[in-house]
C-alpha cells in the first residue's frame, strides 16, 4: 500500500502525541521508596504532556511536571515517613498507571562482582552453595524486604531504560537475592523495624572500570590508559566475533545432538570476545545497570569487588573515583559507601602470595574518603575457593557499619582492631610492641590451639626479608601486642600482620571482629 506524501510524518507525530506516560525502571509494583528525603520520580511521555505523580498511603504526596522537548520528565515528591503499609503510586497523563504495594523505608544499592551477585540459592547453576542455605531460604519470610535485580548487561553509552522487577522476599523468591545484600537487609530490617529495599547491580568476574561513570573514569589519572588499552584489545573484534559466532553455532549443534542421543555433553562453550557487550567494557556496567536507576533516592551503597583487579595499582585511584562518581549522579553529597575487604583465599595454590594483600591495602587506603567503611572478611575466607560460603557474617558486618555510622546506634561495634603505631626495641632486643585502636572491650586471641600465641605476625630487618614471628597480647585493654623476631632477624625494623593471600590471623577484639591486615614497610 502506498501512502500519500507526508503521511509517514503524520504517523510519527501522531505517535508522539499519543505516547504513553512511562515511568523509569525502578518504579514498579512492590517498590521500596527512600524515607525522609525528596524522592525523584522520572520517565518519558509525549512532548509537552503534563504528568501528575501521586503517592497515596498513610500520608499523601503529589507533584506535577511537563515533559520536555526530548520527552523526559521528572518530579520530586516531598519526603515521606517510613511506612510498612502498602500504598499506591499513580502516574496520570494521557494515560494512567497505578503501582501497588509500595513501601517506604531504607534503600541501598548493592554492587560488585560474583561475591555480591551470588544468590541465596547459588549462581549460574551452582545450586545451594552458601552456608546453611536450605534452612536460611526456608526461613526467609520477610515481605518488607524487597530486591530490584538489574540483569548483568553492558552498554557503550548510558542507558535510560533497563530490565528487572522488584521482588518481595519469600522462601520462593529469595534464592535469587544477593546473599550478602539479603543478610545486610535482614539485619537492618530487624534492627530499624522499617522496610528495606535493595537494588542489586552486580556482575560476576567484573573489574572495577566497567562500574565507573564515564566522567569519573575519564577524569581518573589511570582512566585514559584503561580506555586506550581497551580500544587496543578490541581492535580485532569484528573478526573475533565472526569466529565466535561460528564456534558458538557448532557448539550449540553438538550440544543438541548429544541431548538427542541421551549423551553427556561437557565441552565448554566458546568465550565471547572482548568488544561491545563484554563485561569489561569501560563504564559498560554503569551505563546499562546503574544509570537506568539514576537518580533513585538511596540511603547508600554496599560493594564487594576487587578479586579481578587484584595486584593492579590502578585500584588506588579507581576506587575513590568510583565512589565520587556514584555520589555525584545520585544527587551529590556524601552518601555512605561501605565495602567488603577481600577475604582470605589460597589464590589457586599460592596462599603466601602478595597480590591480594596489596588490593586489601588499596581498599583500606580508600577509608580516607569521608563516610566510608570497610567490613573485613580476612578470617572467614575459603583457602580453596574465591567464593567464601559464609555470606551471613559478611552481610552482618556491612550492617554493623550502617547501623553505627549511618543510623547512629552508638552501642554497635563495627570494626576490629586497627593498627595505630609500632615501637621498635620494646624492652628487649628483637622485640617490638604493636599498638592497636578500635579494640572495643579489649584484644583477644582466637587461636584455639594455643591461646598465648597470636598468629599472623611477621618481621623483617632492613633487607625486608620477612619471617614468621611469635606474638602475644601484652595488654588487652590498652591494645598492645608484643612481637618477638626469630633468630637471625635482628634488629627487627618492619612488621606485617596477615599480609598474605591466605594468612593465618587470630587477633580479634571482644566483639570478635578481626584485626585489619597492615604493614609498616614502605
Amino acid at each position: 500500500m502506498r501512502y500519500p506524501s507526508g503521511w509517514l510524518l503524520f504517523l510519527c507525530l501522531g505517535a508522539l502525541v499519543r505516547a504513553d506516560v512511562t515511568p523509569a525502571v525502578p518504579f514498579q509494583d512492590h517498590a521500596v521508596l527512600q524515607q525522609g528525603r525528596a524522592i525523584p520520580v522520572w520517565g518519558r511521555a509525549a512532548v509537552g504532556e503534563k504528568i501528575t505523580v501521586t503517592y497515596s498511603g498513610t500520608t499523601s504526596r503529589t507533584a506535577t511536571a511537563v515533559a520536555g522537548a526530548d520527552g523526559r520528565w521528572r518530579v520530586d515528591l516531598p519526603a515521606i515517613p517510613a511506612s510498612a503499609q502498602p500504598a499506591t503510586l499513580t502516574f496520570v497523563g494521557k494515560n494512567t498507571i497505578k503501582l501497588n504495594d509500595i513501601l517506604v523505608g531504607e534503600v541501598w544499592l548493592a554492587s560488585g562482582q560474583s561475591n555480591m551477585e551470588l544468590g541465596m540459592g547459588g549462581l549460574g547453576g551452582w545450586g545451594y552453595f552458601i552456608t546453611n542455605a536450605v534452612a536460611e531460604v526456608a526461613a526467609a519470610n520477610y515481605p518488607q524486604i524487597r530486591e530490584l535485580k538489574m540483569p548483568p548487561v553492558s552498554a557503550e553509552t548510558p542507558q535510560e531504560t533497563g530490565k528487572g522487577a522488584w521482588r518481595v522476599c519469600t522462601p520462593a523468591t529469595v534464592g535469587d537475592f544477593s546473599a550478602v545484600a539479603y543478610y545486610f537487609a535482614r539485619d537492618l530490617h530487624q534492627k530499624l523495624n522499617v522496610p528495606v529495599g535493595i537494588i542489586n547491580a552486580a556482575w560476576s568476574g567484573s573489574p572495577i572500570e566497567p562500574f565507573m561513570t564515564p566522567a569519573s573514569l575519564a577524569a581518573d589519572p589511570n582512566g585514559p590508559g584503561a580506555i586506550k588499552a581497551w580500544k587496543t584489545k578490541t581492535a580485532d573484534f569484528p573478526a573475533n566475533k565472526a569466529r565466535y559466532d561460528a564456534e558458538k553455532a557448532a557448539w550449540d549443534e553438538a550440544k543438541a545432538a548429544a541431548a538427542k542421543a541421551g549423551e553427556r555433553f561437557n565441552k565448554p562453550g566458546p568465550r565471547f570476545p572482548f568488544g561491545p557487550g563484554h563485561k569489561n567494557v569501560p563504564s559498560g556496567s554503569y551505563n546499562a545497570m546503574i544509570h537506568p536507576v539514576v537518580p533513585y533516592a538511596l540511603r547508600g551503597f554496599i560493594w564487594y569487588q576487587g578479586e579481578t583487579n587484584a595486584g593492579a595499582n590502578q585500584y588506588r585511584t579507581f576506587f575513590p573515583s568510583l565512589i565520587a562518581g556514584w555520589r555525584e549522579v545520585f544527587a551529590g553529597g556524601e552518601l555512605p559507601f561501605y565495602w567488603v575487604q577481600l577475604a582470605s583465599w589460597g589464590a589457586n595454590g599460592d596462599p603466601d602470595g602478595l597480590g591480594i594483600p596489596t588490593m586489601r591495602e588499596a581498599q583500606t587506603q580508600t577509608l580516607s574518603v569521608p563516610k566510608t567503611g570497610q567490613a573485613l572478611a580476612i578470617d572467614i575466607g575459603d583457602s580453596t575457593d574465591i567464593h567464601p560460603k559464609n555470606k551471613l557474617d559478611v552481610g552482618r558486618r556491612l550492617a554493623l557499619l550502617a547501623l553505627h555510622r549511618t543510623y547512629g546506634q552508638k552501642d554497635v561495634v563495627d570494626s576490629g582492631p586497627i593498627f595505630a603505631k609500632v615501637e621498635l626495641n620494646a624492652g628487649a632486643s628483637g622485640r617490638v610492641r604493636v599498638h592497636f585502636k578500635d579494640v572495643a572491650g579489649g584484644l583477644k586471641n582466637s587461636n584455639a590451639a594455643d591461646k598465648e600465641s597470636v598468629l599472623g605476625f611477621e618481621v623483617a630487618g632492613k633487607d625486608k626479608v620477612f619471617s614468621a614471628a611469635t606474638a602475644r597480647i601484652e595488654n588487652a585493654t590498652a591494645g598492645t601486642v608484643l612481637v618477638t623476631a626469630p633468630a637471625g632477624v635482628t634488629p627487627p625494623v618492619y612488621v606485617r600482620y596477615a599480609w598474605r593471600n591466605d594468612p593465618k590471623n587470630t587477633l580479634v577484639n571482644t566483639a570478635n571482629l578481626p584485626a585489619a591486615p597492615f604493614r609498616t614497610d614502605p
